[in-house]
């Protein structure tokens, strides 16, 4: 069974969500403050995390900051509706995505498997084993990206919004697809998570020999990965 952590002190919406994610197979563990759920987290067993931004002891912001220090691992941040800032302040710190309170547990399920299944290496029979743009080389089955030889750390979501680019190298990408493809969803009107995402990614591969960045922004079309 997939193991999913919980962290929030709302004991109440906890329990409802625990709840709801076993009847439909996980196996669900629940911490209430930051500091334990930074423990769990880091303790490699589990598959995602699921993180309240207002926490006791430590705020949901300051654990995935922690939790990114050391870990890869899958973080959705349960934000307040129309708070902005903890979204995309959580975001640019590497969280994969967000499910903005209130939440049904239908909604915030629908989110763990779509993250879930962008990394269980399940590779199409078709697919080549690598994938080279330029500096970048991409392994898709085992979740591992290199830029000019070089390691590059990139959470779940952006390593799989960098390989729908690369697929899609010298074409631009629109916005819609890259939600759909790379997120998971529809995009949301006024949704600003594929530019964070992408922006922390531009940061992760730095800048061409002739200094532009190597995903560039097609006016009204969406983002292209540039063939060196």
């Amino acid at each position: 069974m997939t193991k999913v952590l919980l962290v929030d002190d709302d004991v109440e919406l906890v329990e409802m969500l625990k709840e709801y994610l076993e009847q439909e197979g996980f196996d669900v563990a629940a911490v209430h403050d930051g500091e334990s759920g930074v423990s769990e987290a880091l303790s490699g067993q589990y598959a995602i995390a699921v993180l309240d931004v207002m926490m006791p002891r430590l705020s949901g912001v300051e654990a995935l900051r922690r939790i990114r220090m050391k870990s890869t691992l899958p973080v959705i941040m349960l934000t307040a509706r129309g708070d902005d800032t903890d979204r995309i302040v959580g975001l640019e710190l590497g969280a994969d995505d967000y499910v903005p309170k209130p939440c049904t547990p239908r909604e915030l399920t629908a989110r763990i498997r779509a993250i879930l299944r962008r990394t269980q290496n399940a590779q199409a029979d078709n697919e080549p084993a690598t994938l080279t743009v330029g500096s970048l080389v991409m392994w898709p089955g085992q979740r591992r990206a290199e830029w000019a030889e070089k390691a590059l750390d990139l959470t779940s979501t952006e390593f799989t919004l960098l390989e729908v680019l690369a697929r899609e190298a010298g074409r631009p990408v629109s916005k819609s697809a890259l939600s759909e493809q790379g997120l998971g969803r529809p995009l949301a009107r006024f949704d600003r998570s594929i530019d964070v995402h992408l922006s922390s990614i531009r940061h992760k591969l730095g800048t061409l020999a002739d200094g532009r960045s190597c995903i560039q922004t097609v006016y009204r079309l969406g983002y292209q990965l540039i063939k060196e």
